[in-house]
């Protein structure tokens, strides 16, 4: 796709118009591209999800969507992706485990790659966002995406969080809670597993060789899902 076509795209999205509340800042999401901001390559957020801890719970589910105005009080019901519970069955002892499915912020992304207005990118610090200024709702993304982690607004959004804007006819997913981690807090869904007691959640930089997800990823066996893809995930699953 030529350069032209992108900008095409790109203008057209903006005269159609994003569906959103007043007030709402989608480029605050996105100020990590300017090269002044703060973010950068020397982080890379991930997520440690222990399998065999994990309980037969919505905990985590339920606190993604309240964190981000998914679900909830004068909230339409959508069909949204941007975490949920699936279960797994070894099909030779007949075992069942559940796990939580979420973007997997890949270093390679798949939905970056095909996405034609670069509205699909990733930050320097490894979290993988949508601006919905530019999103032109092709879904491409969700089409390329091996996790099945993305999700279209088909209907008007209203009564809207102020740090997660949300647009009809744009594309979304798990965003780690950035909002949060800019801020230094870890993500609701890890609050939530680490309140309810379940434990099965660990959030970090990768990178930090002192942090305890770089810890007991160095020192325990991890699994990605689809490492045939060799995409190097973000979020990691042991006791898979």
């Amino acid at each position: 796709m030529s350069l032209d076509r992108r900008q095409f795209l790109g203008l057209g999205a903006a005269a159609a118009g994003v569906a959103l509340a007043p007030g709402l800042h989608l480029i605050d999401l996105v100020q990590a591209r300017s090269p002044e901001d703060k973010v950068n390559a020397l982080t890379r957020w991930g997520l440690l999800i222990d399998t065999v801890k994990c309980a037969d719970c919505e905990a985590c589910v339920t606190a993604c969507h309240e964190e981000n105005g998914v679900t909830g009080h004068n909230r339409p019901a959508t069909d949204a992706q941007w975490i949920r519970k699936v279960g797994l069955r070894d099909k030779r002892t007949g075992h069942v485990q559940t796990l939580p499915l979420m973007c997997q912020h890949c270093e390679s992304p798949p939905c970056v790659d095909v996405c034609p207005t670069g509205a699909s990118f990733k930050r320097a610090d490894g979290i993988v966002l949508v601006d919905k200024h530019i999103c032109i709702g092709c879904r491409y993304c969700m089409m390329a995406c091996p996790y099945k982690a993305r999700s279209f607004i088909h209907e008007a959004v209203t009564d809207q969080k102020p740090d997660v804007p949300r647009g009809k006819g744009t594309v979304e997913s798990c965003t780690l809670c950035v909002h949060r981690v800019d801020r230094g807090q870890i993500p609701a869904c890890v609050e939530a597993c680490t309140k309810d007691g379940g434990q099965a959640m660990v959030f970090g930089d990768l990178n930090d060789r002192d942090s305890e997800i770089h810890k007991r990823l160095r020192s325990e066996p991890s699994s990605q899902i689809r490492p045939d893809l060799a995409l190097n995930t973000g979020v990691r699953y042991q006791g898979l």
